[in-house]
């Protein structure tokens, strides 16, 4: 088992020769170093008189923070991770012609933001700092911002050494945080600088399949229903097969995504990612049942909200009624559709007492946001539709209206 000696030599070292990898190592919380009962309750003393004393401090914190953690005290070990990250931020700025020090930034805030999720969860004893979880989330992402900006402004020439390398990696942190905060207006000007670096499509894939990710989900939330499939459907094609939890947790919103531009989704692919639970919202939408919707977003329930899809699903009811009136007016066979017709056909599929006006309502809305072509003739109570792509596809509608 290696010394404390052994482990603060380390880090002199990878100091000396500049080797990111292995400071970064030195200074994660998930390495195995961790788990030394050697590098735990250290003297304080030991540490700043074996190596030098900016380094020895910021080492110190380190250690301060893995003995945290080995009692689960997550509090008093984000109240030592986070001084920490802000002393690396120090020297990773002052640092100017280098980027060495890019993995070690990406390592402790990646640190510092999971530190703060566990900020206010059971302690094995009293903690000698408490933190409110928000408060703890919203100063990581100022860490995080001031390490991205860093990397926006280093304006070097040199692709190899450039700071810029590092920006993608942290705009993602950001967004996890910022999707936790619900504060997903802050993503914008992130998105603009990613979309307008140089390095876009250089950037590792991984990383692009979670920016993917982010920004198609937040595409869902803002009605931008084509994009949010574009996005999406990279992140899951790229995706490899073997992260099946990854893979899993993009279809759990580009499902929705796709229902809603009149795209089926297969059941096999859903039973393959233990999703069945779309399947049933998704068979309920293209049959046009009502009823059976219902009882899926009903049975469902939990999971839906907790994914943060069910408010996305709830949008597919409309789809669903636009499908049903599709058969009515397919079994009418004339571009002529008595609105009596429409209303038998609600009754029947839909567990809700369902009214005139309320069909009224359903069509003029389909009318006003282009799922069907045509207008209502109060004076006769028809529908009379296009007799050209009267039911466009939903995927040539825009969805925002």
């Amino acid at each position: 088992m290696q010394s404390l000696y052994q482990y603060l030599k380390q880090v002199s070292i990878a100091m000396k020769t500049k080797d990111g990898i292995k400071m970064s190592d030195s200074f994660s919380l998930r390495h195995s170093h961790t788990k030394n009962s050697n590098l735990l309750n250290v003297d304080s003393e030991e540490v700043l008189q074996t190596i030098d004393h900016h380094l020895g401090e910021i080492t110190l914190l380190h250690l301060k923070c893995v003995t945290a953690v080995s009692r689960k005290d997550y509090n008093e070990a984000y109240s030592y991770q986070s001084p920490l990250v802000q002393q690396w931020i120090k020297l990773f700025q002052a640092i100017k012609d280098e980027n060495w020090l890019l993995p070690v930034m990406i390592t402790v805030c990646l640190d510092l933001r999971c530190l703060a999720l566990k900020v206010g969860t059971v302690t094995s004893g009293e903690s000698s700092t408490v933190t409110k979880p928000r408060e703890a989330l919203e100063k990581a992402a100022e860490a995080l911002m001031n390490c991205f900006r860093i990397c926006t402004a280093d304006n070097r020439a040199g692709e190899r050494e450039t700071k810029k390398w590092g920006m993608m990696s942290f705009v993602n942190q950001l967004f996890k945080v910022y999707f936790k905060l619900n504060k997903l207006n802050l993503m914008k000007p992130l998105i603009r600088a990613i979309d307008s670096s140089p390095f876009k499509e250089k950037f590792s894939k991984a990383q692009q399949i979670t920016y993917k990710y982010f920004v198609g989900r937040k595409a869902t939330f803002d009605s931008e229903y084509a994009l949010a499939n574009e996005y999406l459907t990279y992140a899951f094609e790229k995706c490899h097969k073997s992260m099946r939890k990854n893979k899993r947790l993009i279809l759990i919103y580009l499902v929705p995504v796709k229902l809603l531009l009149g795209y089926m989704p297969t059941k096999a692919v859903l039973e393959k990612y233990d999703l069945t639970s779309l399947w049933e919202v998704a068979e309920a939408v293209k049959c046009g049942r009502l009823n059976n919707l219902n009882s899926a977003m009903e049975k469902h329930q939990s999971f839906f909200i907790k994914s943060g899809i069910y408010l996305i699903l709830e949008k597919l009811k409309l789809i669903a009624y636009r499908n049903l009136f599709k058969r009515a007016y397919l079994q009418v066979k004339n571009h002529v559709v008595p609105m009596q017709v429409l209303l038998a056909a609600a009754q029947i599929v839909d567990n809700e007492p369902v009214e005139m006006d309320d069909v009224h309502c359903l069509v003029a809305n389909m009318i006003h946001s282009g799922k069907i072509k045509g207008y209502i003739s109060l004076a006769h109570q028809k529908l009379v539709l296009s007799k050209v792509d009267a039911f466009p596809k939903l995927s040539n509608i825009n969805h925002s209206n």
